[in-house]
């Protein structure tokens, strides 16, 4: 993507490539060659787009050197190449019929003191705000129009105002055929449609010069009396100030802002893209500054409109320029040409830039985004804005398209899906799936599904919102007291990133999506306390482990299967988590990891022991390092541990009586208690950043069993060649958050926790 605009001073190497060295002349060796390349591309396609617009030939090549010179050099797109482009070539051809030439000139320099003001305004990114789909479309309508247009010159006829009077006329152009100029103007498409199948080291020619050159020789030796370009002077005798219209100023200020928002759009999606291939990074606001400045200049000297062109400024990446040097060049190679051999450009045929022009044209249309529209969903965007703009025009086929885009946007951002789905089975509740923006523009809909579900019947509503305002939550709340007076039960599950109960008195707004595994603890209770019972104090069905398992498969297996489906033959988990049984903790939501990451063993206290004294724990270690060969173990403890309470209340003097069997296992635990006292760095650490006593009996616990896994026969050997690592955690339920636990220590693995008083 382009580099950011925030800073109103650029350095003056801040968009050269990386790798470029600063200075006009550091990269002449790759610069000069390259804008020789660029020079003969652009030469002929200047002629042919001036002969398009119908303006004088050499304006194309007025409008060719100032946009090399003045736009290379103070643009903000190190490689992009500026002149006159064929999607402005309609909006021309139009401002000639209606006003004449030096008012266009006119319009183009005011079109350029509009974009300086955009540039100055610091408003460039905001021209990159519009629909690419009508941006691709426009092109095409545009690349149409040409067509329509050329293929009269082609046939040695003359084109029409309109694409639609082209197209009604075309039957009679094709009956009054000028056998030379289509012979000519063919000879061309044949040549540019066949270059890119010629032996590399003749395509080192650009196809567009060959053609045009090569044709036009054959022309004068066999068709002499062809109708050609013709001018007078040279291209300083082609200088022509601009006027003022003569009334109808609205138009004219209507044509003002067309030129200047179409030249923006174009120049700044062409340096986006040229980026992408080049590797610069494109100061927007600077590109729009010397856009502005090249159409101010042009148009005072009698040019076409100047915008960046992606052909040329792709020829000049593929060309290796480093540098602005080389856009600036190829203005001057224009200029020069011009000025010494323009009596060469009047040998060439009318019908021979005609078939330039069609190959161009045939080229903005893009099979690409005509299928990249249908498979987003934008195709009636694409024919809507591509049918405006050859029926009607450039500028309200794009508004239409624009606005039809925004349309489109509105409907899928807007629209809720809401649907109503009966049980599978008598015992099962309906469902109502509600998902994306909920708004008071959903109600129609919301209300004829929740209605479509009987009376009496139990309802789960599933509600997936990203937005949700006062209301639809009064709808649904109000539906809900319906269904409930005829005795059913109506539960809320929320999934989506808006929650349910802020709809009441806080403005609705859109809230940062989260990435949450598990379903929230509270269910849609008027208590909203999220206690174990129903509205009439009974047990509540839907919190039981078969409806969960149900929800399980509605929600979440589909999901889940990608996930586990290369996990059918075995496993091959990197870690050894050892965790506590208490149901607060849950290893995978604290580590971010799924199925087949984490092989699990979990026991009262989180505890290992080294002597052989409890098989289940030996035979976890052994099958995960011998069997499963993990890279790591990590020993997981918590606050607010029970058999932390009970070591301690044991020593006391107050144990709880839990049986013979659990007194016994807390002897795995009772050293720490022992290590607590004595004064254990790990407890120190803990109690400096205000842990209690009890959490800190944990995390001494955790550093314990650390040392008991060095002790252990099977990872004691492990641990010290280096083949696998122990790690000790504490998860504090209260903040939510994981400490990292060292036999020195402990460290806050959140940087936004603050230290403890």
């Amino acid at each position: 993507m382009p580099q950011s605009d925030e800073s109103a001073t650029v350095p003056a190497d801040s968009h050269s490539p990386p790798g470029t060295k600063p200075g006009f002349l550091s990269n002449l060796g790759a610069d000069l060659p390259a804008s020789l390349v660029v020079f003969l591309v652009a030469l002929p396609l200047s002629l042919g787009i001036a002969a398009a617009s119908g303006a004088p030939v050499m304006a194309g090549l007025i409008a060719a050197a100032v946009g090399g010179i003045v736009a290379g050099s103070l643009g903000g797109s190190p490689l992009q190449v500026s002149g006159p482009a064929a999607g402005l070539t309609v909006v021309v051809a139009g401002l000639v019929d209606e006003f004449g030439w030096q008012v266009t000139c006119a319009i183009t320099a005011a079109a350029g003191v509009v974009q300086l003001l955009m540039g100055v305004s610091r408003i460039g990114r905001a021209a990159l705000a519009v629909s690419p789909v009508v941006v691709k479309a426009m092109l095409a309508g545009i690349g149409i129009t040409i067509i329509l247009q050329q293929l009269h010159v082609l046939l040695g006829g003359q084109a029409a105002g309109s694409a639609i009077e082209n197209l009604a006329a075309l039957p009679g152009a094709i009956t009054n055929v000028e056998l030379h100029s289509a012979l000519l103007g063919l000879a061309v498409v044949a040549i540019l449609l066949t270059w890119k199948f010629l032996p590399a080291t003749v395509r080192k020619i650009p196809g567009p010069l060959a053609a045009v050159v090569a044709v036009t020789a054959v022309s004068v030796a066999v068709a002499p009396s062809v109708e050609r370009i013709s001018f007078s002077g040279s291209i300083f005798d082609a200088i022509a100030l601009p006027s003022l219209p003569d009334g109808n100023w609205r138009a004219a200020a209507m044509a003002v802002i067309t030129v200047a928002l179409i030249a923006s759009i174009e120049s700044l999606l062409s340096a986006v893209a040229v980026d992408k291939m080049g590797g610069s990074r494109t100061n927007l606001n600077r590109e729009l500054v010397g856009q502005g400045s090249a159409n101010v200049v042009s148009g005072m000297l009698g040019g076409l409109p100047v915008t960046g062109v992606i052909v040329r400024s792709a020829t000049n990446v593929e060309a290796g320029a480093k540098s602005r040097t080389s856009a600036v060049l190829h203005g001057v190679w224009v200029l020069v040409f011009s000025a010494l051999f323009a009596g060469l450009i009047q040998l060439i045929p009318l019908s021979v830039l005609a078939g330039l022009l069609l190959v161009i044209g045939a080229k903005l249309i893009k099979v690409a985004d005509i299928r990249t529209s249908l498979r987003t969903g934008d195709l009636l965007v694409y024919s809507v804005t591509l049918v405006c703009v050859v029926a009607l025009n450039l500028l309200e086929g794009v508004i239409i398209g624009l606005a039809l885009a925004a349309l489109c946007v509105l409907w899928r951002v807007l629209r809720a899906q809401i649907h109503a789905h009966a049980p599978s089975a008598e015992a099962l509740p309906w469902r109502v799936t509600i998902a994306g923006s909920c708004s008071f523009f959903a109600l129609p809909r919301l209300n004829r599904v929740l209605h479509s579900v009987p009376e009496g019947q139990d309802v789960v509503v599933e509600l997936n919102a990203d937005y949700l305002d006062h209301a639809f939550r009064e709808a649904l709340v109000a539906w809900q007291k319906q269904q409930r007076n005829t005795g059913a039960s109506v539960i809320l599950e929320e999934h989506g990133t808006t929650a349910f109960s802020d709809a009441e008195d806080n403005t609705p707004q859109r809230q940062d999506p989260r990435e949450f595994p598990l379903p929230p603890r509270t269910s849609w209770m008027p208590s909203g306390d999220g206690s174990k019972s129903d509205d009439d104090g009974g047990r509540l069905p839907l919190r039981s482990i078969l409806l969960g398992i149900d929800k399980y498969h509605r929600r979440h297996a589909d999901k889940v299967r990608p996930l586990v489906q290369d996990l059918t033959e075995g496993q091959n988990p990197d870690t050894l988590f050892v965790a506590c049984v208490d149901s607060r903790v849950n290893p995978n939501l604290i580590t971010s990891s799924g199925p087949g990451d984490l092989l699990t063993l979990r026991n009262i206290g989180n505890v290992v022991c080294h002597d052989g004294s409890d098989a289940s724990i030996d035979s976890a270690l052994s099958f995960a390092v011998k069997g499963l060969s993990v890279d790591s173990i990590v020993v997981c403890g918590h606050s607010n541990c029970g058999a932390m309470k009970a070591v301690i209340a044991d020593a006391e003097g107050a144990s709880a009586d839990m049986g013979d069997g659990f007194d016994t296992w807390l002897e795995h635990a009772r050293p720490s208690y022992s290590a607590l006292l004595a004064g254990h760095p790990v407890a120190v650490a803990a109690s400096a950043e205000g842990y209690s006593r009890l959490d800190q009996l944990s995390m001494v616990n955790v550093a314990l069993q650390l040392r008991k896994l060095e002790e252990h026969p099977v990872t004691g050997p492990a641990l010290a060649s280096g083949q696998l690592q122990a790690t000790g955690l504490f998860y504090d339920i209260c903040t939510a958050r994981v400490v990292l636990v060292t036999p020195e220590g402990i460290e806050q693995l959140d940087p936004s926790m603050a230290v403890r008083a």
